[in-house]
């Protein structure tokens, strides 16, 4: 519809009521009469005309105007002294406070503000006005009801924030893929999302740096622009000062922001000193400062920093699997995961496949590198230890994503099917120890629960078209956010269901894991039996080998014509007693006893014995024949032999 007039109110001035009054007629437009036109004038007889009994209706549109909000704070310093004081000078402010606290005035005030404030603390300990009532009772159960999310792509009518799903783009023109996502501490409704283009010589010259930090509640444009040297692969708040930032950059510099002074960041890391390739994990350490952090990259690199001075790190450890310390050795470091319960203890997740386990406390930097764990065809994207039970982490990567234990080093305890797509981040739940959070290429966002089903995702909710590239929980374990490869960030509420801790919860998923584990740990010993039993095999066949190659040409010769004598001899004793045995069966008399009108015994069995000598003597004279043809062609098969 094309807009013709245009009509501009206020807003507290739509429905009020007209004012009529009266006043007398009055004439706009006087047309008199032209005789001179009476000639034109055509009389029509008949004259037809059409009456429509409805009223005419016309469309209208009534635009109010956009309210843009911004967030704006204001810092309180110590103040009210008089311009000849300078609050800076202590010998100053004491002067002051002493001749003040001597007025009369001053003593008056206080006792009467001491009285009204005696009366407000007797009340607030009289009553408790956030005291629960009900704490003790058991929560209801929830309705079993079946694993969902609560979804709305409109949130300008937004009321609660906690029923809907916002969506956020990257406001620049070119998209850049949204790498990495951190939850306000204090605070639910702001997020900080790290975005850069990971796709080698893709970057384009007008390509944006900037990265954001969105508050919720205001979703149209970013609360600050971050302003690094170089794109943020990893971003994270401090869990001690949520004014500052960490960041990881794509040249492999450490960069930390304090929200209250800007956008630029405080400090950055020279290049010298940091690493050589994109930072993929940057993490706060649990110290008494507050100031810790470190990084790693697929350089090979761990890297400890304080941001307090950013010129060097203030510890290096060489991912050397073999433990030589040798960086054209090291394994390229794609993930980082610290548990602030066990403070010197790290796992880095590499680029082959293969977790590393790391102790920060150790005496050498070989005895740093604990352990490792192998069970990936590809980089491992995602690697987080479970909340409850610390021993237990879970890893994603190529087509899977698998539950490992501490105690079984071979081989994961748990693992899910191979997906279609390939899966790139996951995380565990926060309030539930058996359900964990997977994102695929396909843009899908995968909540298995291996306590309801073990063999398929509790919940697949198709996100996105493009592929997502990060995930991240909330505290509370209800909302979830999801970054996409083309910069959409979407926040999700999951259901009631899998954000409740259920009854009996941990102690099923204990046996589960402690079963698991104790079945790997068998089957580990069964494997490691095997092995060991062919490694014996192989190791006598190699003994027989050896021995074998020992003997000289001439002892291999003659014991080869031994063993060939000894199976002729053999045969010959065998085809002897195969005839003798037929002889028998066809002479008569032998083998039975004779009647009485026969030839006299002796003569009988003479003339028996007189066949068989005949026929012994023809059998020798036979096997020494064959005996004598067939040294012929042995001795013959060798003079080839020698002469070859």
């Amino acid at each position: 519809m094309e807009i013709i007039y245009v009509y501009t109110r206020k807003r507290s001035e739509f429905g009020r009521p007209c004012s009529f009054s009266d006043r007398p007629a009055k004439v706009n437009v006087d047309i008199p009469p032209d005789p001179s036109v009476a000639s034109e004038f055509i009389l029509r007889n008949p004259v037809d005309s059409y009456v429509q009994h409805t009223s005419d209706m016309s469309e209208h549109e009534v635009n109010t105007e956009r309210v843009e909000v911004e967030s704006r704070g204001v810092n309180h310093v110590e103040g009210g002294w008089p311009k000849d004081i300078n609050p800076q000078e202590v010998e100053q402010t004491i002067r002051f406070r002493k001749k003040v606290e001597k007025d009369e005035h001053y003593i008056n005030t206080i006792t009467h503000l001491g009285t009204l404030m005696e009366h407000c603390v007797k009340q607030n300990n009289a009553i408790n006005i956030y005291e629960e009532y009900f704490g003790e009772e058991e929560v209801a159960e929830t309705e079993d009801e079946p694993p969902s999310a609560k979804t709305i792509n409109v949130i300008s009518k937004l009321t609660s924030f906690f029923h809907v799903l916002l969506s956020k783009r990257d406001p620049n023109v070119t998209k850049r893929t949204a790498t990495h996502l951190s939850w306000h501490p204090d605070t639910c409704k702001k997020l900080a999302v790290a975005y850069s283009s990971l796709e080698f010589q893709q970057n384009t010259k007008d390509m944006s740096f900037d990265s954001y930090i969105w508050d919720l509640e205001n979703p149209n444009k970013p609360e600050l622009v971050l302003k690094p040297s170089s794109p943020l692969v990893s971003l994270e708040y401090n869990p001690k000062d949520s004014h500052v930032l960490v960041g990881g950059c794509y040249n492999g510099q450490i960069a930390y922001w304090d929200t209250r002074r800007g956008g630029l960041p405080v400090e950055v890391s020279t290049v010298e000193v940091s690493h050589r390739d994109p930072v993929y994990g940057a993490i706060w350490l649990q110290s008494k400062t507050g100031t810790e952090c470190f990084s790693a990259s697929t350089d090979g690199q761990v890297l400890w920093w304080d941001i307090r001075k950013l010129s060097e790190p203030t510890e290096t450890l060489v991912l050397d699997v073999t433990r030589k310390g040798l960086l054209e050795n090291a394994l390229g470091a794609v993930t980082l995961e610290f548990e602030p319960t066990m403070p010197t203890k790290f796992m880095v997740g590499t680029e082959q496949g293969i977790v590393i386990a790391c102790n920060r406390k150790a005496k050498t930097p070989p005895e740093k590198i604990t352990s490792t764990y192998s069970g990936h065809h590809g980089p491992v994207y995602a690697l987080a230890r479970n909340p409850f039970y610390p021993k237990i982490f879970l890893t994603v990567g190529d087509w899977t994503a698998r539950i490992w234990s501490e105690e079984t080093k071979e081989s994961s305890i748990m693992w899910t099917k191979y997906h279609l797509s390939y899966l790139t981040d996951g995380c565990w739940s926060t309030v539930r120890p058996a359900v964990f959070f997977t994102t695929r290429s396909d843009g899908t966002l995968d909540v298995w629960d291996f306590l309801f089903k073990q063999n398929d995702p509790s919940l697949s909710l198709k996100v996105c078209d493009e592929p997502l590239s990060s995930l991240r929980l909330q505290d509370n374990g209800c909302i979830v956010g999801c970054g996409s490869k083309l910069g959409t960030v979407t926040l999700l509420e999951i259901s009631s269901g899998l954000c409740t801790l259920q009854r009996n919860e941990k102690t099923l998923a204990t046996a589960m894991f402690e079963r698991e584990t104790k079945r790997e740990k068998i089957l580990e010993a069964r494997h490691r039996e095997l092995r060991l039993k062919e490694r014996a095999r192989s190791e006598a066949q190699e003994t027989e080998v050896e021995e074998k190659l020992v003997e000289s040409p001439h002892e291999v010769l003659s014991r080869a014509r031994r063993e060939f004598f000894e199976v002729i001899e053999v045969e010959l004793q065998r085809r002897a007693q195969a005839e003798t045995q037929c002889l028998r069966g066809k002479v008569p008399g032998m083998g039975r006893t004779q009647p009485q009108h026969s030839l006299p015994w002796g003569r009988g069995h003479g003339s028996a014995s007189v066949f068989q000598v005949k026929d012994r003597a023809g059998e020798e004279a036979a096997a020494q024949g064959e005996e004598s043809q067939l040294l012929k062609d042995k001795e013959e098969e060798e003079e080839e032999k020698d002469a070859a």
